[in-house]
This record gives C-alpha cells, sequence and structure tokens, in this order.
C-alpha cells in the first residue's frame, strides 16, 4: 500500500501560511467553546440540567451545538481555504 499526497502536484502550496493561520484561529475559536462547556460542569453542574429547548436540558443543547460549531467550522475552514487557493 503506498503512502502519497492525493495531489501529486509539485508546485509549493502558496496558500500554506493562511491555511495553517486559520486553522489555528478556528481551533482557538473552538476550544473556548468547549473549554465554556467543561466549566460549567465543573463549576454548575445543576446548570446543565435546566431545561432550555423543547424539553431538552442544556447539556444535551449545548453538546449537540458543539457538533455543529465543529461542522460548520469544518466548512468554513474548507471554503475559505479554496477560495485563498483559487486566488493564486
Amino acid at each position: 500500500m503506498l503512502h502519497e499526497p492525493a495531489n501529486r502536484d509539485t508546485a509549493p502550496d502558496l496558500a500554506a501560511g493562511y491555511k495553517s493561520k486559520l486553522g489555528l484561529i478556528l481551533f482557538f475559536a473552538y476550544a473556548v467553546m468547549y473549554a465554556g462547556f467543561v466549566i460549567i460542569n465543573l463549576t454548575n453542574p445543576e446548570m446543565m440540567e435546566i431545561t432550555v429547548l423543547w424539553g431538552i436540558n442544556l447539556a444535551v443543547v449545548y453538546g449537540f451545538g458543539l457538533i455543529l460549531a465543529a461542522l460548520g467550522l469544518a466548512l468554513a475552514y474548507d471554503s475559505l481555504c479554496r477560495k485563498r487557493e483559487e486566488a493564486r
């Protein structure tokens, strides 16, 4: 089994620096959202039992929100990187 890059183009990736910076920014944005979830659970776990939406408690709503946020950030990363690559 060969392990080769998907893109066999040997040209350097001129958007690599942009991709790295964007990836770090989005990572830290998600880390802040996740840290909020952890902090609530550590400092006031009873708060997670509060019903917030259609009879669903905050823990479930926040958890699904984190999943959707991760998906949204991934799609945003892909879109922004594609635009940058096409611009060059």
